[in-house]
């Protein structure tokens, strides 16, 4: 059986993230939460999908971020899982660039 993400524990941290109302406080509670590498990890990878979103190459995207070529193929594949993406760039107002 695949592990999932699906659990009290995470419901609890959603619901810890969703009382935040400023980047301030935000700031306050990932650098309490996380480590700096963690916190950047996930930064980075949300960098990689906007660029893959905005249509970029692997070599632009790897130049700009310093991601892996692996990374960038790991949230190449996950584009395509539940949408979140999608409507997440739509959100922050960043389009799809034509290919």
């Amino acid at each position: 059986m695949a592990k999932t993400i699906r659990t009290e524990a995470v419901d609890d941290f959603f619901e810890a993230i969703m009382t935040l109302k400023t980047k301030e406080e935000f700031y306050q509670f990932f650098e309490d939460i996380c480590t700096t590498n963690e916190v950047l990890s996930i930064a980075e990878r949300l960098e990689v999908a906007k660029l893959l979103h905005q249509n970029k190459t692997y070599v632009e995207i790897a130049k700009q971020t310093g991601a892996s070529t692996a990374t960038i193929s790991r949230v190449n594949r996950s584009m395509d899982g539940n949408g979140s993406y999608d409507f997440v760039f739509e959100r922050m107002g960043i389009s799809k660039e034509k290919e």
